[in-house]
């Protein structure tokens, strides 16, 4: 197939279009590449992509298109808290405007990256796709418009997918320490300690990146009718752990780490245990194959191998809500979050 991947230079975009492009698959990858100073490990980019915001693709690049992977936005709840107009702008609108030139261009398949954060505080309860959606966040709340508009959207000849991910985890050439398992095992290594910014009571859901990835090759790869305009949460059910769980694995796989929690506990308003059941029933071809254990000791072993140190921690290179107040403020990026420099048109 032919595939348009948005995102593609992001943290699970790096993961998937090599993946997609090893199965024989033929992609056009496009990005903004907000985060191109993220790189990690010794990473050899064997993809060109096009270097373009979501919100000026046009119906061009949509031409001869059999598929569209969209995991372009702002996709951290923290930064749709700092920039919730934009947010909008970006990930709903922006989502929109992408998923009607596609129709409009003929492109039958429409995979979209949503998210299990749209549960928001769902306590013990084990949520599954006919749960009604709660979110608590302006990024919950994005995934949750752009759901009910590319349903509206649905027809014979345009067939939407939704993939509702849990939190991921694991190494990826584009890292992030913003992730739970990541920063956990991140402060493990870089400081000893474990810190905990709550109580460790709320649940998450967690799935390596590299099974999110081979998710959206089994969506895409699946007959039509199995998953036209289907909601599938996207992970494994034995993957659900409190907070202090996760720390826990942490602690035993870090040599001489200690589990801290903080004084003053931060609220918390995400807590969600997700049922993964339909995913493998509907597409067989979805295996996850990780554990958060053997993710820590990736993740440690990785930490490890390229020297990770507390200023990388600290710095702004692998968050990133910190990456753009760091653009922002050096004005790279304007208050719209587009480049202010020539960044030219590919790379």
């Amino acid at each position: 197939m032919r595939i348009l991947v948005t995102g593609s230079m992001g943290y699970l975009g790096a993961v998937l279009v090599p993946a997609l492009v090893a199965e024989g698959h033929e992609t056009v990858s496009v990005d903004t590449d907000l985060f191109e100073q993220g790189d990690f490990g010794q990473w050899q980019n064997a993809f060109s992509f096009i270097r373009k915001d979501v919100r000026d693709i046009e119906a061009a690049d949509l031409q001869g298109m059999d598929a569209v992977i969209h995991l372009a936005g702002l996709s951290d709840d923290s930064l749709g808290a700092l920039l919730p107009e934009l947010t909008e702008e970006v990930n709903h609108q922006a989502s929109m405007r992408l998923a009607t030139l596609a129709k409009s261009a003929g492109v039958g398949r429409f995979i979209f990256a949503s998210s299990c954060s749209i549960y928001g505080n769902s306590g013990d309860e084990l949520v599954n796709e006919r749960t009604l959606p709660q979110p608590v966040t302006p990024y919950g709340v994005s995934k949750v418009q752009i759901e009910e508009g590319l349903n509206k959207l649905a027809s014979r000849d345009f067939s939407p997918t939704f993939l509702r991910t849990a939190t991921a985890y694991g190494v990826s050439p584009r890292l992030r320490l913003d992730l739970v398992l990541n920063n956990l095992v991140a402060l493990a290594f870089t400081t000893g300690s474990v810190f905990i910014k709550g109580d460790g009571t709320p649940w998450r859901p967690l799935v390596h990146v590299e099974d999110v990835a081979h998710g959206f090759l089994a969506a895409m790869e699946a007959p039509r009718e199995a998953v036209h305009n289907e909601v599938f949460n996207l992970g494994r059910e034995e993957e659900n752990y409190r907070v202090s769980a996760i720390a826990e694995v942490v602690r035993e796989t870090v040599p001489g780490c200690r589990i801290e929690y903080a004084k003053e506990p931060s609220p918390d308003r995400r807590c969600c245990r997700a049922d993964f059941g339909k995913i493998a029933r509907t597409i067989p071809g979805y295996k996850p194959t990780w554990n958060i254990r053997r993710g820590a000791e990736e993740l440690y072993n990785a930490f490890r191998a390229n020297h990770l140190t507390p200023a990388d921690l600290e710095g702004s290179t692998y968050k990133r809500i910190d990456t753009i107040k760091q653009l922002m403020k050096t004005k790279r990026l304007g208050p719209d979050l587009r480049w202010q420099s020539n960044k030219g048109c590919s790379c």
